[in-house]
């Protein structure tokens, strides 16, 4: 069912250089998290956005903790116009989001505004902008999850041959590679990991500096491992398509530009809360210690090898689904190129005069 609500308004709008008389419109936005964290903070940002480039006149609705849908029928939720928009994880559509599925690759290293920005440009891609539209879905913006680490209660990883023995709670690709290094992998989310760790289930679990203070996993954990070595991008906004074509051009365009402007925001927002994350393990500003480590880059060169076999099956699934793999690599790999000559010249966009 279509849950667009328009609700006629008679107030002039401005955008750009141009005014037109534009009524109110209400978006129905479906999110299966809660109301908390990193993601969250951009939605409500790109709200607020949505509303200074619209003069108030576009607004978002966004239902919270799976109220529309949960994050396993994301795809087929927004296709059908359960919602009007929604978070999509790639990570539980290899096949439906197979081109998105390759930011989760540990291919473009593990800068959020790099990885973002060459999420983003891979996603605008004529083909990829196709594909979706066989789905009945638009693409407008990406998060991340951000970079890969991995926090253990006990023995420690130091080196990739620590990883075998340890029960771990994995993370996408990343948890396969580490199941082929040797570790037992245990079938948790996300949420589910403090319990683990204080139950003895896991040794460790895979993910995100900013995940450790939001879910008290410092109260759990002896050490936290930078693995420098890939991130889960595959995670943003998308229109259900026929509800976004029945837009004005107007709002068509106010949500593309939001959009195009979410990978720097949402960049700034999860790097300061990684950034503090790790801070505080450096500093002792936890109420227990949980010691840093950080691996070489010859450990993360065996991590990568390792890796190879879930790439070869990306590419087949690609392929399965009509897509050029080799193509859509060539552009992600070189906008990774670019955009890190870019920081290392420029360094990042909120930090520059």
């Amino acid at each position: 069912m279509n849950t667009l609500k328009t609700l006629l308004a008679t107030a002039a709008l401005t955008l750009g250089m141009g005014s037109m008389a534009l009524a109110e419109t209400v978006i129905f936005y479906g999110h299966a998290g809660p109301p908390r964290g990193t993601v969250p903070a951009a939605l409500n940002w790109f709200n607020d956005r949505l509303g200074e480039v619209s003069g108030g006149e576009i607004k978002m609705d966004i239902q919270w903790g799976g109220a529309l849908f949960k994050a396993p029928s994301a795809v087929q939720s927004i296709g059908d116009g359960v919602a009007d928009a929604g978070s999509i994880i790639s990570a539980y559509f290899p096949k439906e989001m197979a081109a998105y599925a390759l930011a989760d690759l540990p291919l473009g290293g593990p800068d959020s505004w790099v990885g973002m920005r060459a999420a983003d440009k891979m996603m605008r891609l004529p083909e990829v902008t196709e594909n979706l539209a066989a789905q009945n879905l638009v693409y407008i913006g990406t998060f991340t999850a951000s970079d890969v680490n991995v926090a253990c209660k006990g023995g420690e990883i130091a080196s990739i041959a620590d990883i075998a023995g340890k029960k771990v709670r994995g993370a996408g690709v990343y948890g396969k590679v580490f199941g082929e290094l040797g570790a037992t992998m245990v079938n948790l989310d996300v949420y589910e990991a403090y319990q683990g760790l204080d139950t003895g289930l896991i040794d460790c679990t895979q993910g995100y500096s900013y995940i450790v203070p939001a879910l008290k996993w410092h109260e759990q954990i002896d050490s936290y491992t930078l693995l420098n070595w890939g991130q889960i991008g595959g995670y943003g906004m998308f229109f259900n398509k026929q509800i976004f074509d029945s837009y004005p051009e107007e709002v068509q365009a106010a949500l593309r530009q939001v959009g195009e402007e979410l990978p720097e925001k949402f960049a700034q927002i999860v790097m300061g809360a990684n950034n503090k994350a790790v801070e505080a393990m450096r500093t002792n500003g936890y109420e227990r210690p949980v010691k840093l480590i950080e691996v070489s880059a010859e450990e993360r060169d065996k991590l990568n090898a390792a890796a190879q076999p879930f790439i070869a099956e990306w590419v087949e699934i690609t392929k399965s689904v009509g897509l050029d793999p080799e193509a859509l690599m060539q552009v992600y790999e070189q906008a990774v190129v670019d955009y890190t000559a870019e920081l290392e010249a420029k360094g990042y966009p909120w930090t520059r005069n």
